[in-house]
């Protein structure tokens, strides 16, 4: 499925470091996703042949449209990186021009590269040269509120031939310390010849809607929203879905399911090897692969991560109003044991629904409440 095809109206998974690992990418796809970004890689990691960067190029082989995502500095390396990711199956090519994280802003990489839009332009021209799927770029406003570089940079990017932008209404200082800023993706997508993508603070199906109605962007994309509550992917297309607990159990076990499937021993499972399970619309055997000891703590690794968001998720209030992004639901009122269970943030919770999940346990005997666990770090990419 081509890129620019899949746009029109789309609701793209984000690229985030950890969370669009290959697995969680494939939950999404069978809860309604269809455009959809790898983790960042650094070009020059690929070319040094590290074998984990290269592991972020591998698409599902149920991904409808692909895109990698890069980061780098220099010209000849992302075209270099471009090309692989092509050759590996990817849709399209994105530039991360937008990752806050200090570590890579001091190799110049990431936001740090976006206060250059002469040389992005270079990059993006080399890179249009080295392949023939799009090449796109994932910007913020800029580096701080003093320098807010968006419009000069996206400007930039379209000279030399990116055919779409994301914009993340964010400055690199800001953070998720303050709502995005639509405002200012709508001035992009007003003054740009190529489709924009407007990126930040969407969690339920009206809020898609609405951002996709008064922002004049193409699409949106999604990357905190789709870490709480993968069935937002769903929801844009069908409505707000009042979803029960033992509905996100088992989406979660899915998850588990399809971690095992990418970290167990390729060839060897255990379980019965009858019956089946349907979950968002997908069957699969009740077979489970085998994990060695690396697979299983890359995968407890992973899913503890993950559990740090999904206690995030709070449905629609009772008076019908909605919880926002970027305030957490005090006041929200469990309806069953379960769904209280699935909204504890301590560390115990967190870590027997981890471990029960990885054991394919039940959830029946909690722990009594510990310490608040600490926020999980999301690395959004771009």
């Amino acid at each position: 499925m081509s890129f620019l095809s899949s746009l029109p109206g789309a609701v793209v998974m984000a690229p985030m470091t950890k969370g669009s690992n290959l697995p969680y990418r494939r939950l999404c796809i069978e809860l309604g996703a269809r455009v959809l970004v790898s983790e960042m890689a650094v070009a020059r990691r690929l070319k040094q042949k590290r074998r984990g960067e290269w592991a972020l190029l591998r698409r599902a082989p149920d991904e409808p449209c692909f895109g990698v995502q890069l980061a780098g500095n220099k010209p000849d390396e992302l075209a270099w990186a471009a090309a692989l990711a092509e050759a590996r199956g990817a849709d399209f090519v994105d530039v991360n021009l937008g990752c806050p994280i200090d570590h890579f802003t001091r190799m110049g990489l990431g936001a740090a590269l976006a206060r250059q839009p002469n040389r992005v332009r270079r990059i993006v021209e080399a890179m249009r040269a080295a392949v023939s799927v799009p090449i796109t770029v994932k910007i913020r406003l800029g580096w701080n509120r003093d320098t807010r570089n968006y419009l000069a940079l996206a400007a930039a990017a379209v000279e030399g031939g990116a055919m779409a932008i994301t914009v993340h209404g964010r400055t690199r200082e800001a953070r998720y310390r303050h709502p995005a800023e639509w405002d200012a993706i709508a001035e992009v997508a007003a003054a740009v010849p190529v489709p924009v993508v407007g990126n930040g603070d969407l969690l339920f199906a009206h809020e898609i809607q609405e951002r996709l109605a008064t922002s004049g962007c193409a699409a949106v994309m999604v990357a905190r929203g789709a870490l709480i509550k993968p069935w937002i992917f769903r929801e844009a297309t069908e409505g707000y879905w009042d979803i029960t607990a033992e509905e996100r159990l088992a989406l979660y076990r899915r998850y588990v399911a399809l971690a095992r499937e990418h970290w167990g021993q390729r060839g060897v499972r255990h379980g019965s090897d009858t019956g089946q399970t349907e979950v968002g619309g997908v069957s699969d055997p009740c077979l489970t692969p085998l994990l060695d000891d690396y697979g299983r703590v890359r995968l407890r690794e992973f899913l503890r991560w993950h559990v740090g968001f999904w206690c995030r998720y709070a449905p629609q209030r009772p008076d019908g109003t909605w919880p926002a992004m970027q305030t957490r639901e005090s006041a929200f009122e469990p309806r069953s044991p379960l769904e209280a269970l699935l909204a504890r943030t301590d560390d115990a919770a967190l870590d027997y629904i981890t471990d029960r999940l990885l054991d394919e346990g039940d959830l029946d005997h909690p722990p009594p409440a510990g310490e608040r666990a600490a926020e999980p770090d999301l690395v959004e990419a771009g």
